[in-house]
């Protein structure tokens, strides 16, 4: 067993879950109300945003007169039956989630999304009982590639930066990680694959799928 790890710390969306693309299509659901169209850009603009960081943004940028507590409510209710019944796991999760709690590890989940989806999707999906704590962005004071997010994540579970290992999925979160001190693997994910390179080349690990991950670990 490798010894260098105490602590392992996941992104949500894209790492353990494959929903990257779903959150595409409720930004076009979400601006269509307003008969707005999705801006190309907008997807690489708000990556590694907090859930509330993303909804001020929206409504700066798009002059939306609903407060920014009704416009995350609005994409609560928007994206919970897509979580519970259509976004899977990512290959191998739950195999190495029950590898790491048999063998002691202490397991986090470091996430931009919202409190309030991610208790629920974690209970509804039987994930709780794996981890020791989830931060989200919106507790800290800048979501990523600030490392706040790892950061508290660390001091939460009681591991010292160093010895925490940061599984990621977008470059934000990614450089998060790194600006934390932390090891980084990077996830592949079909929402990122065109920056699969550069993905390789930022972390200190790359793996196409949660099966690859034992590696680390001889």
């Amino acid at each position: 067993m490798n010894k260098k790890y105490e602590g392992i710390i996941f992104d949500f969306d894209g790492t353990l879950v494959d929903s990257m693309g779903m959150w595409y299509q409720i930004d076009v659901e979400y601006l269509g109300r307003f008969q707005i169209t999705l801006p190309e850009t907008l997807q690489s603009e708000i990556e590694g945003m907090s859930f509330t960081e993303t909804a001020l943004y929206f409504k700066e940028r798009f002059h939306i007169s609903d407060t920014v507590e009704q416009i995350k409510d609005d994409w609560t209710k928007m994206v919970w039956n897509k979580y519970t019944y259509e976004v899977p796991l990512k290959e191998g999760v739950l195999e190495f989630l029950e590898f790491c709690k048999l063998n002691g590890y202490k397991m986090g989940i470091a996430t931009s999304n919202s409190r309030l989806l991610i208790d629920s999707i974690i209970t509804e999906l039987d994930l709780d009982k794996y981890f020791d704590c989830i931060i989200t962005g919106c507790e800290v004071a800048k979501g990523k590639p600030s490392p706040d997010v790892y950061l508290l994540a660390a001091s939460t579970m009681g591991v010292n930066p160093e010895n925490c290992l940061v599984f990621e999925d977008i470059i934000p979160g990614i450089m998060a990680g790194l600006n934390a001190g932390m090891t980084v693997c990077a996830v592949e994910d079909t929402y990122s694959k065109h920056l699969k390179q550069e993905k390789i080349e930022l972390a200190h690990h790359f793996i196409n799928d949660f099966k690859e991950v034992f590696s680390l670990f001889i």
